[in-house]
């Protein structure tokens, strides 16, 4: 036995050595990833696979992987941006393409998902190109009816700022970027005071790589006007000062901006150039008398070159303004006695404040623009005005948790979800609850698993079961967590019978606190120490309640295709044990279990495993009972409406006993058990 638990400690030390001699940066963080994985430990799957990414940054197939895992967990975005990136670094990889395709048009970024579809279906291998014909079909037919129902409705009506808006929305979405343009532009001419569409004509602009006319409408969309079209508008523009020239050409498009032309009369001034300067001042003074900025600045101009009487008229106004500080600084310059400052004017009210309905429903408008630009700091942001303005808008707190969590920050998004679940709208609670659901046993301080595992075999006649409630606690980055537990261990016959019966399973409750390490290359230790409390009352040779100790190290591993797998193929798992136990006369008990076997593909979706078995159990004090092995065929299978852990098995096995038994039992034995196995955690 003690050969066996060292051969078993020289493989581990092997294996252990493995990352250290190759040459590959990303296999260590691959190797936690994948164990993580398999121990649907999703959080920290991605975080390893995001180590592995930065080791290897070039190898798509770890960004595919990550994608995937991200999926599970909900992160939608997030695992479309892995998927275009394992795109752009193999581009032949149309399933990569494909899956980055779809989930571009759950995620609303339609025009980007046709655009991909409509290259698969020209270039794709024939069963991807006919997935993506179809899907082009099905985001390509209403954007191009829609366009003709919206042409044929400005055919009736040219001055409908809404239809020109909506047709250039759906031409942009179609790639019609030359007819995207044209409307914008007419819509905007329609209402010049939606800043909100010129952002869009700049943007649709650039894409047509228009620089000089795309800068031009940002611009002039980021200065006046709405303020989060203006905040947007200044994300697309280039990291710099406009030049002059830029905001002559601005000015061209939009000449009656006053925050714009202000800005380059202010600018000309710095430039010395006080004759061009001057020009733009007056042109806002008579298109907007109750600029008192501009009045003043212009005033001073005259002043300064001692042209009193056409300075005079505008520093009155300026005087007589509800710009107390303002005014006080033109009576210093005119050396007049300065008033008290009265309170700020109304208009410095802020737009977005509590109360503000407007500037709440502007705010949920240019998140969900920054939303589908992908620009998901400007959508919080936009997301908090509207929830200050309204503070109990439960929709506005499900997107705040949704973009938190695009953003990997978890710990802000579950705390959005936790309010938005108290909504009256059934869709927008549920939606919050599946979403807290998801996030908080990764997040949460304290975390309880539970599993059962109850089977029936044919050689004792008899119904086992097996379960744990487990409450873990998270401290800190420790590598290990404290819990507390309580195990069931009993079956249903008790005894074997006959003249010399003997007990079929511990028949306890075993309450216990214990300590258990994080996964390593599959393997993991805990140690517990508790109460073992039978619960058929004491009998002979075994009191009511005794001390129970144990502890050991579990090694757990799996390949190829598992139970949930879309693909058929080949898996094999092993499951491997040391075990000390108090109780069994201070014993420690090895296990191995072991399955090879095939994943087949869903039949009317039934999910199946058939695979053969071959185990043994060994221990150290060479007791009767623990030493055997046995083997035989078996299966498994779930529905996909069931819990994703629940799952189903039956295995029919042949054993023999690897030491005499001395008539106690029979040297062979034949058994089937059929049972099932669930843990849910929360």
């Amino acid at each position: 036995m003690r050969l066996v638990i060292l051969a078993l400690l020289l493989c581990a030390l092997a294996q252990a050595q493995t990352p250290a001699s190759s040459p590959d940066p990303a296999y260590a963080p691959l190797s936690k990833a994948y164990e993580y994985l398999r121990a649907k430990d999703y959080d920290n799957a991605i975080a390893f696979f995001e180590k592995a990414i930065a080791a290897a940054p070039t190898r798509p197939s770890i960004r595919k992987d990550l994608a995937y895992t991200l999926l599970k967990v909900g992160e939608s975005e997030a695992a479309r941006d892995e998927f275009g990136e394992a795109m752009r670094l193999d581009s032949k990889d149309t399933h990569v393409a494909l899956e980055y395709a779809f989930l571009c048009y759950e995620t609303k970024k339609q025009a980007e998902a046709r655009r991909i579809f409509d290259r698969i279906r020209k270039t794709g291998d024939p069963a991807s190109a006919a997935t993506a014909e179809q899907a082009f079909q099905n985001i390509d037919t209403p954007l191009r009816t829609g366009i003709e129902r919206w042409t044929k409705a400005l055919e009736l009506n040219p001055g409908n700022f809404s239809a020109h808006d909506e047709l250039a929305e759906l031409a942009e979405q179609r790639d019609e970027l030359a007819l995207a343009a044209e409307h914008y532009l007419a819509a905007w001419r329609l209402l010049p005071d939606r800043k909100s569409v010129l952002l869009d004509l700049g943007r649709v602009l650039k894409a047509q790589n228009k620089l000089e006319d795309a800068n031009a409408a940002l611009l002039a969309a980021s200065r006046g006007g709405e303020t989060r079209a203006a905040e947007a508008a200044r994300e697309l523009l280039p990291h710099r000062y406009p030049f002059v020239y830029e905001f002559r050409k601005a000015l061209e498009l939009d000449s009656a901006n006053i925050d714009l032309r202000r800005e380059l009369a202010y600018l000309l001034l710095n430039m010395n150039k006080k004759d061009e300067a001057e020009r733009e001042f007056k042109i806002i003074t008579e298109r907007a008398p109750d600029d008192m900025l501009s009045a003043a600045q212009l005033g001073l101009m005259y002043l300064e070159r001692n042209d009193r009487a056409a300075a005079m008229p505008l520093l009155e106004r300026v005087m007589k303004g509800n710009d107390r500080e303002l005014a006080n600084r033109v009576r210093a310059a005119l050396q007049l006695p300065q008033e008290p400052s009265g309170e700020p004017h109304s208009a410095n009210r802020v737009v977005g404040q509590p109360g503000d309905a407007a500037g709440a429903v502007e705010a949920k408008v240019m998140a969900e623009r920054s939303m589908k630009a992908g620009y998901l700091k400007d959508a919080v942001k936009y997301l908090t005005m509207a929830h200050e303005a309204d503070p109990l808008d439960f929709a506005v707190m499900l997107q705040l948790g949704y973009a938190y969590n695009m953003l990997h920050d978890d710990a802000e998004a579950v705390q959005w979800f936790a309010l938005a679940r108290d909504s009256d709208d059934p869709q927008i609670a549920a939606d919050a609850t599946k979403a807290f659901n998801n996030l908080r046993s990764g997040l949460a301080i304290v975390r309880t698993t539970t599993w059962i595992f109850p089977f029936y075999s044919t050689r004792w006649h008899d119904m086992f079961g097996y379960g744990q409630i487990k409450t873990e606690f998270k401290i800190g980055k420790l590598p290990f967590r404290p819990y507390v537990s309580t195990r069931i261990i009993g079956d249903t016959r008790e005894t074997t019978g006959g003249a010399l019966p003997q007990y079929l399973s511990e028949s306890s409750f075993i309450f216990g606190v214990g300590i258990a390490t994080r996964y390593w290359h599959g393997v993991m230790g805990w140690a517990e120490a508790g109460e073992a409390v039978s619960y058929i009352g004491a009998h002979p040779g075994v009191p009511l309640a005794m001390p129970d100790y144990r502890g050991g190290v579990s090694f757990a591993r799996g390949w190829g295709h598992s139970i949930h797998s879309e693909k058929p193929g080949l898996f094999f798992e092993t499951n491997a044990d040391g075990v000390f136990v108090s109780r069994f006369d201070n014993d420690f008990l090895t296990y191995s279990q072991n399955r090879a076997g095939y994943t087949p593909p869903h039949i009317f979706g039934l999910e199946t495993q058939v695979f053969m078995n071959a185990n043994f159990t060994m221990d150290d004090k060479r007791q009767g009972w623990a030493n055997f092995v046995e083997a035989g065929p078996g299966i498994r299978f779930r529905w996909p409406s069931m819990p994703k852990s629940l799952m189903f098995s039956v295995n029919v096995m042949h054993g023999a006993y690897t030491i005499p038994q001395d008539g106690v039992r029979k040297p062979n034995f034949n058994d089937i058990r059929a049972g099932f196995w669930y843990a849910f955690t929360h």
